[in-house]
């Protein structure tokens, strides 16, 4: 049994890699097939009655390691200097005002139609206004360079602006003026905590002589996280700004600590450490969608009863994405259909507090929006996705 779970877990994660290699050539985002794989899997395992434990439990855990490990893969690849400020700032934009008006159109329907609690209403809708990026960055990795990189800032951001949302709303009992001012507060303690976590980390890179190295480093992002977390702190902002200190140590040697760092040793071991990290990050995010793909159940799928509702938010979410790419005047293509949702929707609403779930916002739904975004992310990679800038 032994040797069989092993034959099995290896011949998927390869699968998962030829998947990876394939996207370039298909277009098909390598997601898409895995949670296919991990659909089919399950169907196999019922065939010939094989008994599986019940593996949704493990989703959370997988799904905030994912989540950290790719944030960090994002910016660990993405050049930020002065000519890129306007490019960083309609992506903040665009992470935040479609997010915003969507979550305010989804919780009024829910006051309105289901008799919700604001409160309540606007948790539901919060997972499913937000892009996610262990879907929208790999997605993008054979997009033009300027694509990629916006990609990268706009899905993080929202993931961040999301949870710093949905956080603020479940955490807070009672919103008040007070509870802003705790809030700004928060914020800035976190700005101080990724600022010293990110010397402390790249003190690590450079002088961590060991020939184990870089796992450390990483568990102690993840701690860093994990701990920021346990006392309420937006932690994904010390992943991002983490991720764009190392790999833009040239645009803040200026800071008189970081010149330390701006040598070609450390360049070379930051570059160890962004190979490192897009490996651990491929390996969870494989396991996490098989094992999605695996609790998926077909009847959440052809839910009727929801498809009218999945529907509906979808067009919301690429309406809103061609109005503001237009208003920015960005391009459409391939960028409108870039706007998944996934891996952060699935935590969020996994996280929703009993009191507050309202039983239109269920699991069928969060499926079918996640599956319609993805075939729509797909269809449009495949007829209008770019081609790499020539090197």
């Amino acid at each position: 049994m032994t040797v069989t779970i092993l034959i099995t877990i290896c011949i998927l994660l390869l699968m998962s890699y030829i998947f990876d290699i394939s996207a370039s050539k298909t277009r098909i985002p390598s997601i898409i097939l895995l949670l296919l794989l991990g659909f089919g899997l399950k169907h196999l395992t019922n065939i010939f009655k094989i008994p599986v434990p019940d593996l949704e439990p493990s989703l959370p855990i997988l799904g905030t390691i994912g989540l950290i490990l790719i944030v960090l893969e994002g910016a660990l690849e993405v050049d930020l200097n002065r000519s890129k400020i306007k490019h960083v700032g309609i992506a903040t934009l665009l992470a935040l005002l479609p997010m915003v008006l969507m979550a305010g159109i989804i919780t009024y329907s829910l006051v309105y139609f289901e008799h919700a609690t604001f409160k309540s209403a606007l948790v539901n809708a919060i997972p499913l206004c937000i892009i996610s990026s262990a879907i929208a960055i790999p997605s993008a990795r054979n997009l033009r360079k300027s694509e990629k990189e916006f990609v990268t800032y706009e899905s993080s951001l929202s993931d961040i602006f999301g949870v710093i949302l949905f956080d603020f709303f479940v955490l807070n009992e009672n919103i008040e003026s007070q509870t802003f001012g705790y809030f700004f507060i928060e914020l800035l303690v976190m700005l101080i905590v990724a600022v010293l976590a990110s010397i402390l980390l790249a003190f690590f890179i450079a002088k961590i002589k060991h020939h184990i190295k870089f796992l450390p480093i990483i568990l102690l992002v993840v701690l860093i996280y994990a701990v920021s977390k346990e006392f309420h702190l937006p932690a994904l902002i010390f992943i991002l700004l983490f991720g764009l200190a190392l790999h833009n140590i040239d645009q803040i040697k200026d800071i008189k600590f970081f010149s330390h760092f701006s040598t070609d040793i450390f360049k070379k071991e930051v570059h160890r450490f962004s190979e490192i990290t897009t490996e651990f990050a491929f390996l969870i995010r494989s396991v996490f969608f098989l094992l999605f793909g695996f609790v998926i159940k077909f009847v959440d799928v052809i839910n009727l009863a929801t498809l009218p509702y999945a529907l509906g938010i979808s067009a919301l979410i690429f309406l809103f994405r061609a109005i503001f790419l237009n208003l920015f005047r960005m391009s459409l293509s391939p960028l409108l259909y870039l706007a998944p949702r996934g891996l952060i929707t699935i935590l969020l609403f996994l996280s929703i507090p009993a009191k507050m779930s309202i039983p239109i916002i269920n699991n069928a739904l969060m499926i079918q929006v996640i599956l319609i975004c993805a075939i729509i992310m797909m269809i449009g990679l495949i007829f209008t996705g770019g081609k790499k800038e020539e090197v």
